[in-house]
């Protein structure tokens, strides 16, 4: 589907009603588990024709016949004119993942700016590199700069980093951007990591601000801010309300500091126990904002950056910089990396709700973790402990959001539909094409699901630990390590026979997931359709932009709403000049 970011509402809504038709129908496939592929009999599930055409198909021929979309491709066979509606259904009502200035370059994996160093990104100054994988390198690049370009249109400099984990995005909206942020984070483990890669940052700066000095510089550098961000240690609940989360953030975490010979220690103060946890980095707050209550003070700080003079090191930059003051009156840009399930959905319910916000990126992940009606208790996702306490009639979930989608029969997305929805459908593609023995892997799980089943039939999807290199190894030993993870006999009696007629159906094993990744880009389309109508109905404008290199990093779809007094298509034509 191309030109997506110039539909209407009224297109939005039809596309979302067009792919819930089409889910509706073969939705099944997405809803099935690979490992259930004989102990359910997936592959009978599938028209007898679609089964004659992919029976044992070779995977480089599952990659462009089914999964790619180009052109003059040559069937070994004629297929079904039902799966080449599906393919064809499958590719024209799923956004576009590829970035628009490289629509011509779809076979390279790597981003330009790994090309001369596969580690290191040749457009992200070196100070924000260390630490940073280099997929993350690329993200924060990519997201910083629509950040800045949002603070831009919006006249706001003051950004809140929901998620912010380890503060590879704070710092480099700070430092690099030269924004005011707070960065929010519920693991304190990662707070602590991310105020000590702070503290490391800066002293890397008085390092080149001593060595500039000493060389009669004028200036550290014109592309380095000495603005920390802030940092908070607080859960964010999806389901509070805007007031609520402020709240929150004033009860849960402070940051106290005091003088210590040049050097700031910072306290992350607990309202459970009342200790305080102290790390010897960088403080994030000046001592004057720290007289005053988080959340109480009803001044705004300035929105210049902290320059550094060449009589000033950075540590005084600090030391004499206003730091923003979390309060119900700042206005801020909303923004989240990856943001998993819920957290995401909060992101643009306070951009909807709270006249402070003033714009918002969303990047989604973990669509499995999106809280639902049909499972408002998602596994593997922390909830706050008053959740059990909000009346049913007012609980939010993560899916649907919008009016729009919930009246839509067929709307609803299993658990399992959610989680194919994010895999990285290019990576698996390669993988096809490459006939990779990972691929294998597929069938060893799904042969030993049914030994698990036929030695305790009340074994169901048992949680088989991932086992190192299975691809390697002979089913054999595969089967003995996977039972042995789960607590059963790994000795446990094998019919070889039955064993080598399932494993000789590997490639059909592989042909019905890839017809379920064929799927999972329109469960993701409709996911983020129900987010930018949810936004339209709220008299909002927003767009969906392919904001990293779907090969480098597959959850590329990043959602940009901002209230500002603008045309609704300038905010796009603003943020195409960065890509």
């Amino acid at each position: 589907m191309s030109g997506f970011q110039h539909l209407s509402l009224n297109q939005k809504k039809q596309l979302a009603a067009d792919i819930t038709r089409v889910l509706s129908l073969y939705g099944f496939i997405a809803d099935s588990y690979v490992i259930e592929f004989f102990s359910d009999n997936l592959w009978a599930t599938l028209p007898q024709s679609w089964r004659l055409a992919l029976s044992d198909l070779p995977s480089p021929q599952l990659a462009d016949q089914l999964l790619s979309n180009i052109k003059n491709v040559c069937y070994r066979s004629v297929w079904p004119l039902s799966l080449l509606a599906l393919k064809a259904t499958a590719h024209a009502l799923s956004f576009p993942r590829t970035l628009s200035h490289e629509v011509g370059d779809v076979n390279s994996k790597t981003p330009k700016e790994f090309l001369e160093n596969h580690c290191q990104s040749s457009m992200l100054d070196p100070l924000f590199r260390k630490h940073v994988k280099p997929k993350k390198q690329h993200e924060i690049r990519q997201l910083g700069k629509l950040v800045k370009k949002l603070s831009n249109l919006t006249g706001c400099d003051e950004v809140v980093d929901i998620g912010s984990g380890q503060g590879h995005l704070s710092r480099f909206l700070a430092f690099g951007q030269g924004l005011s942020v707070t960065a929010i984070e519920a693991d304190k483990n990662l707070v602590d990591m991310a105020m000590k890669f702070d503290q490391h940052l800066i002293y890397m700066l008085q390092k080149e601000q001593s060595r500039l000095t000493k060389n009669n510089a004028h200036k550290l550098t014109g592309t380095v801010s000495s603005k920390p961000p802030k940092h908070v240690f607080a859960f964010v609940d999806p389901k509070a309300s805007w007031g609520d989360l402020v709240t929150k953030f004033r009860e849960a975490s402070s940051v106290e500091t005091e003088e210590h010979g040049g050097v700031q220690t910072s306290h992350l103060v607990s309202p459970d126990d009342g200790q305080t946890s102290q790390n010897q980095v960088i403080a994030t707050v000046d001592s004057e904002s720290n007289q005053q209550e988080l959340g109480t003070s009803q001044k705004t700080c300035p929105h210049n950056d902290v320059t550094l003079r060449e009589d000033l090191c950075p540590c005084d930059a600090l030391n004499t910089a206003n730091q923003w003051q979390f309060t119900h009156t700042n206005k801020f840009v909303l923004t989240g990396l990856h943001a998993c399930g819920d957290l995401s959905v909060a992101t643009l319910r306070h951009f909807v709700r709270c006249p402070n916000v003033v714009g918002v990126t969303s990047v989604a992940c973990c669509y499995m973790k999106l809280t639902t009606c049909e499972l408002p208790n998602p596994p593997g996702v922390l909830f706050a402990s008053n959740t059990s306490d909000i009346a049913d009639t007012n609980t939010q979930y993560g899916y649907p959001l919008s009016s729009w989608v919930s009246q839509l029969q067929g709307h609803k997305l299993s658990y399992k539909a959610r989680e194919v929805a994010c895999h990285a459908i290019e990576d698996y593609t390669e993988r096809l094409r490459g006939e990779s023995t990972i691929l294998r892997t597929h069938c060893y799980r799904a042969v030993l699901e049914t030994l698990i089943r036929s030695v305790d039939p009340n074994m169901k999807r048992a949680g088989v630990q991932t086992i190192k290199k299975a691809h390697e190894l002979s089913f054999k030993e595969y089967a003995k390590r996977g039972l042995k993870k789960i607590g059963l006999d790994p000795c446990a009696p094998l019919c070889e026979s039955s064993v080598e007629r399932m494993l000789s159906q590997q490639q059909n094993v592989v042909a019905f997931f890839s017809l379920a990744l064929l799927l999972a880009p329109l469960v993701e389309t409709l996911i983020l359709l129900d987010r930018m109508i949810f936004v339209h109905e709220a008299g909002f404008h927003c767009d969906l932009i392919p904001l990293f290199k779907p090969q480098f990093s597959p959850r590329n779809l990043v959602l940009v709403a901002a209230k500002t007094k603008a045309h609704a298509g300038s905010l796009i034509e603003e943020i195409k000049t960065i890509l």
